[in-house]
């Protein structure tokens, strides 16, 4: 791999100025909320239901309410930054966001509960995307994008470690302020993007133009709810099979009229030509496992504190504090390393160590110190610092300026999809594994047993990323190299 050189000029114009950091501050800290209020929500639970009186079937809907409307309209929200602009759907939805986790906030009945949460998840599916093309529109590619991508990510994946802490120390003040302080947050944030955040300028090819495709919006965001909303009964398999099957077949369904809409349409909502980059739809897949794995162990490794070894949600989060160690090394060394191994590589080594990580929990004991579990989690957060940040950059490798909405919109898809995912597998092992029974050791057993689901969705994620890698070591002639920044297959 050959060294490039810079300048002193290249150097100079590589280098980011106070406004670039003020945009990027913006668009990394309204992922980071998003984020951080999907923790501290986790972490309220219990409180909620104690004071609204909610049953178990409406306080599953609160997140489950978040998961459908975030999952359902991403592809949706990803077209629409591109069609109608990424500031405008930032800042829209940015407003929406923040209403309705205030609502959330004032919340006295289920019902207003579950509205709140299942709007506000729409609203991230619209903001989400559009801030991640607003990213790469605001920096050039290269060294500045990729620097401006690992803080991106950085920020973005610190936002559930940290978020674990401050629901356990919010919830203690009143499980509102698991609401309030993102209403208080986004507000900040949209004062600063109104004057910061720009449209970026469009790229060499022209932007997509004509009608808006209504028909491929309806059928795909149908499909998606549907899916998402079959994945999250895989938790209760054991019982009305047949309505899961009858969900996603639906979904199923609703998604192969969506492809036939598309291949007609003189303005499809996604140019399904974009499918056919190789690095896009590892990236997305392998995202789709790294969370997958990463939600299933995190909530194994709660289940195991809490219920088992009666720790507090204050120490739950303490103890998974070191996993957001990413929020300082994926902004400061993962660029480097990108710059230096090229993405794919170092994208491989993020999932090596998750998956050791995960191993090394699999034999977890009933008396277990610390000191044993600090391993896995310090591993976990070296992972998500080598693995979030490279993710987020092949996701959009190969792909024009003016799609980079519809690229974000299919990552973060395959994000809540993995997550969704994740957590039912290990509910549904852990549960088959019980078998009723309720006694420690059993439960222990369970857990053990479930914690195989995560080791096995790390390893075949690496699989996945290693044909990436493969791709990354194929010789190229002298015309066709080009600098390690620059190689970004994953």
């Amino acid at each position: 791999m050959r060294k490039v050189l810079m300048s002193p000029s290249t150097e100079r114009v590589e280098r980011m100025g106070a406004r670039s950091w003020g945009v990027l501050f913006v668009l990394a800290g309204a992922v980071f909320l998003e984020g951080i209020d999907v923790a501290m929500l986790n972490v309220a639970l219990p409180a909620i239901r104690a004071d609204l009186g909610l049953s178990t079937e409406v306080l599953s809907g609160v997140v489950t309410a978040y998961v459908l409307g975030y999952g359902g309209f991403m592809l949706l929200g990803g077209r629409a930054a591109d069609l109608l602009g990424r500031r405008r759907m930032f800042l829209t939805w940015l407003t929406v966001f923040l209403v309705f986790s205030g609502l959330g906030g004032l919340a006295g009945e289920g019902w207003t509960l579950l509205l709140a949460r299942f709007v506000t998840g729409v609203a991230a599916a619209f903001m989400a995307p559009a801030g991640l093309a607003l990213v790469t529109g605001n920096f050039p590619e290269g060294p500045q994008r990729t620097k401006a991508l690992g803080v991106y990510a950085g920020i973005a994946a610190g936002g559930f470690s940290l978020g674990l802490v401050a629901g356990g120390l919010l919830t203690a003040l009143g499980w509102r302020w698991v609401f309030f302080a993102p209403v208080l947050l986004s507000a900040s944030l949209l004062v600063a993007a109104i004057p910061l955040v720009k449209e970026p300028a469009p790229d060499s090819e022209p932007a997509p133009r004509g009608g808006f495709d209504i028909a491929g919006a309806l059928s795909i965001t149908g499909s998606m709810l549907l899916l998402v909303y079959g994945v999250i009964r895989l938790e209760h398999l054991d019982r009305d099979t047949w309505v899961t099957v009858a969900v996603f077949a639906a979904g199923l369904a609703l998604l192969g009229a969506f492809v036939v809409i598309e291949r007609r349409t003189a303005h499809p909502l996604v140019r399904l030509g974009v499918l056919r980059s190789g690095p896009l739809v590892r990236a997305n897949l392998g995202a789709l496992l790294f969370l997958a794995s990463f939600a299933g162990f995190q909530f194994l490794a709660t289940l195991y504190l809490q219920e088992l070894r009666g720790w507090s949600t204050i120490q739950t989060g303490l103890a998974m504090l070191v996993i957001g160690l990413d929020t300082v090394l994926a902004p400061t060394l993962t660029p480097r390393l990108v710059n230096r191994f090229g993405n794919a590589r170092v994208l491989f080594g993020g999932l090596v160590l998750a998956a050791v990580a995960y191993a090394l929990f699999l034999p977890v004991g009933p008396d277990w110190t610390y000191a044993a579990m600090f391993p896995s989690m310090l591993l976990l957060g070296l992972s998500f610092s080598l693995a979030y940040g490279p993710f987020t950059m092949a996701a959009t490798e190969g792909v024009a300026e003016h799609e980079h909405g519809l690229a974000g919109g299919l990552l973060y898809t395959a994000f809540q999809f993995g997550t969704a995912l994740g957590l039912a597998a290990v509910t549904a092992v852990n549960v088959a594994a019980l078998n009723g029974a309720s006694d420690p050791g059993a439960r222990l057993d369970a857990i053990q047993t479930a914690l195989v689901v995560p080791v096995a969705t790390a390893l075949l994620a690496l699989v996945v990323t290693a044909f990436g890698l493969r791709a990354a070591r194929r010789p190229s002639t002298p015309e066709t190299a080009e600098p390690a920044a620059a190689r970004v297959s994953a």
